[in-house]
């Protein structure tokens, strides 16, 4: 049987912009309900989302999945309820030391369905930029702009 592509890619641009990304991450997404049916209509949000430890458990805090419009009054839940995130001990050990660096957290960066049919959340090990790093990315975006224009 052969599976249909998916294209949902749900991003969090301001992610890119307020954070230099240190290491990547493809990590699974605890759900409940009808859930994966919002995220596959491409009803989910990531903007001001981010992880956070939990005792050795990893979850995402502030990422919107809208209530899946043809779900029974009973499956609904929070919207942005905390989810569970799923990655390797050994990643999750590494992630867990990093953090506790000072100025170093976890931001999610991409949702998506893939090939499977399973949605995923890629994450990043991330430093905060400065206002000068801030204008130097809009700098550099701004000239590459225009040497693709000529």
């Amino acid at each position: 049987m052969k599976k249909n592509k998916s294209n949902v890619e749900i991003k969090n641009r301001r992610a890119s912009f307020d954070f230099e990304f240190i290491e990547t991450f493809q990590a699974g997404i605890v759900l409940t309900g009808t859930e994966i049916k919002s995220i596959r209509a491409g009803k989910a949000s990531l903007v001001d989302s981010f992880c956070y430890f939990s005792g050795n458990e990893l979850y995402v805090k502030n990422m919107h999945v809208s209530e899946y419009w043809w779900a029974a009054t009973w499956s609904k839940v929070d919207p942005k309820r905390d989810r569970k995130l799923l990655l390797q001990r050994k990643e999750l050990n590494r992630l867990q030391r990093n953090v506790k660096e000072k100025g170093l957290t976890i931001v999610a960066v991409k949702l998506f369905i893939n090939d499977d049919g399973l949605a995923k959340l890629i994450i990043a090990l991330a430093k905060g930029k400065k206002e000068y790093d801030k204008r130097e990315s809009l700098k550099e975006k701004d000239l590459r702009r225009e040497m693709e224009r000529m």
